[in-house]
């Protein structure tokens, strides 16, 4: 497949961190922020760069989250937390950049091969939990786990990914303009209904993780988000083993 050529984003961001960074490609872009290969000049070494659009980057109080969740990040040092090398900004561009990992995310895992099996499953979510405990202990709450936020190396390495929109326990569920943070799909209920969240939030988020690697399906699932949200808050999640019967007992019980 033929690669499009660099949109003007691309071109004006190479052009700010030339010297330090050589942009490779785009690997992907979400609401917070555009995520660029590129190899660290003096280093001479890969590394993800997470990109805040300008757009949103002009605005300052979402300027000031971005650069205050990144640094909070950059702390958490763990063998299945992907490091943050540096956080940045060079004018217009405020970014972070992390440790390039390869491999695939659980998403793309069980799509390309169905669902993991009940050992492999296990010790993904293992190692997820041993990060998520990490960081809990200090007093950071991911807010987002999802299979789309697990890197799986190729060398059998699990890590986390994407602390970049974690808050302080401290912090309440929302923005500031009342925005839900999370992917509905999921969301804890009290995540989803903008209630102040806590490490057991995470928690539920990663219960979700584990019925989806073990059944390639969803426990809620709807076409619009909000009745996503709505099925989050208001019906019990069904039994795994109606989705994935040779999951052992013990495994699906402490899922569900």
């Amino acid at each position: 497949m033929t690669q499009s050529a660099p949109d003007r984003l691309f071109l004006d961001f190479q052009a700010a961190v030339a010297g330090r960074y050589s942009l490779e490609r785009e690997l992907g872009r979400g609401g917070m922020g555009v995520v660029y290969l590129a190899r660290e000049v003096r280093l001479d070494r890969p590394v993800a760069i997470k990109l805040l659009p300008p757009s949103k980057a002009s605005d300052e109080k979402l300027r000031e989250r971005f650069l205050r969740e990144a640094r909070t990040a950059a702390k958490l040092s763990h063998p299945n937390v992907i490091p943050i090398h540096a956080v940045e900004e060079i004018g217009e561009f405020v970014f972070f950049a992390m440790a390039y990992i390869d491999g695939e995310t659980l998403t793309a895992r069980v799509r390309r091969r169905g669902p993991l099996s009940p050992s492999e499953a296990a010790r993904v979510l293992r190692d997820v939990a041993w990060a998520l405990d990490y960081a809990h202990e200090r007093g950071v709450i991911h807010r987002d786990v999802k299979p789309d936020n697990i890197l799986l190396e190729s060398t059998g390495r699990v890590l986390v990914a994407d602390f970049g929109i974690a808050g302080v326990v401290r912090e309440a569920g929302t923005l500031d303009g009342g925005e839900v943070i999370g992917t509905p799909e999921f969301m804890s209920p009290e995540q989803a209904l903008g209630e102040v969240v806590d490490a057991r939030s995470d928690l539920y988020s990663l219960g979700i993780v584990g019925f989806f690697a073990l059944s390639g399906t969803l426990p809620f699932e709807a076409a619009k988000a909000t009745d996503v949200l709505a099925k989050q808050i208001t019906e019990p999640a069904p039994a795994l083993g109606r989705f994935a019967p040779v999951v052992p007992r013990r495994l699906a019980r402490a899922i569900d």
